[in-house]
């Protein structure tokens, strides 16, 4: 009797068991099958920017984004995180205790290169700040100076445009610089991008565009030297607040949602690693069970 009782206790413990690892498994099926459908639609996403330009630059409403940096990074994301959730689901579902490892060790290498990046980016922020000026005026210095390599210029552009900002320290970083002298006039030019288009109460104002790229800036948009370079003058309505001062203030505006993001991500990957190595250790007392039956 105390044998039949012994033996009931340990089906039914090995039954809870079994419950416990199908729960895993199929929330780690769950989880990693949306994650992989979200990777499609990035990748899809990213696909369509670099197919369909045109189509694309009509729904967003700008087109002096670099388009083709942007599809590409995309579309590598997508692909990644496809690869990645693939490895998961199949893991999971089919039991396959290699895949579960290496899923596991893929996304045990991602947070510690993000909690490497964190720390490089609080010890070695003095340095990074530096960094990032001297690429900006490198990029201001020579703006528009290589037509075929305009990728870095077109990104800050758009940083200009979005952050409502003009220069790295000042609008007085554009003067004097050699794609923007005019020699008709001493007035200094700026790039249409430090065009502050709220500053004027025109009702006419997007009726008199010269370049469809900056909709948006009104009607002292000229083109100087080429059909791509668009420029208005530092007497016009235009940002006088540089870039670092406005990164500054829309990081500590949005520092909060980066932290929640970051901490968001880190305990989503710290759970997945957690379910992929339990189902992966215990999947071994399962097989020796049912061994044991065999």
């Amino acid at each position: 009797m105390q044998r039949w009782q012994t033996l009931a206790g340990s089906e039914a413990k090995m039954s809870a068991q079994d419950s416990c690892l199908s729960l895993i498994k199929y929330l780690l099926f769950v989880f990693n099958l949306f994650f992989f459908v979200l990777g499609s639609l990035i990748f899809c996403f990213g696909i369509w920017i670099l197919i369909d330009k045109t189509s694309f630059v009509s729904f967003v409403g700008l087109s002096f984004m670099p388009l083709q940096i942007w599809s590409k990074a995309l579309a590598i994301s997508g692909i990644l995180t496809m690869g990645l959730a693939l490895l998961g689901c199949v893991g999971a579902l089919k039991e396959l205790r290699c895949l579960l490892g290496l899923y596991f060790g893929i996304l045990l290498l991602l947070f510690a290169t993000q909690i490497t990046l964190g720390i490089l980016i609080s010890t070695q922020r003095m340095r990074l700040e530096r960094r990032v000026k001297d690429i900006v005026m490198e990029t201001i210095q020579n703006y528009r100076s290589r037509p075929e390599e305009s990728a870095a210029e077109e990104s800050w552009d758009y940083v200009q445009f979005q952050l409502r900002c003009c220069g790295w320290n000042s609008p007085r970083d554009w003067f004097n610089i050699p794609s923007l002298i005019s020699n008709e006039s001493e007035v200094h030019h700026v790039p249409c991008s430090c065009y502050n288009s709220s500053a004027t109460n025109d009702s006419a104002v997007f009726e008199k565009l010269s370049f469809p790229q900056f909709s948006r800036l009104g009607p002292l948009a000229r083109p100087r030297h080429s059909t791509d370079l668009c420029v208005v003058s530092e007497n016009s309505n235009i940002y006088s607040e540089g870039c670092a001062r406005s990164l500054q203030k829309w990081l500590h505006n949005n520092l909060i949602s980066i932290v929640g993001i970051c901490l968001g991500v880190g305990l989503l990957e710290l759970s997945f690693m957690t379910l992929s190595i339990f189902l992966c250790r215990n999947l071994d007392q399962v097989y020796d069970r049912l061994a044991r039956y065999r």
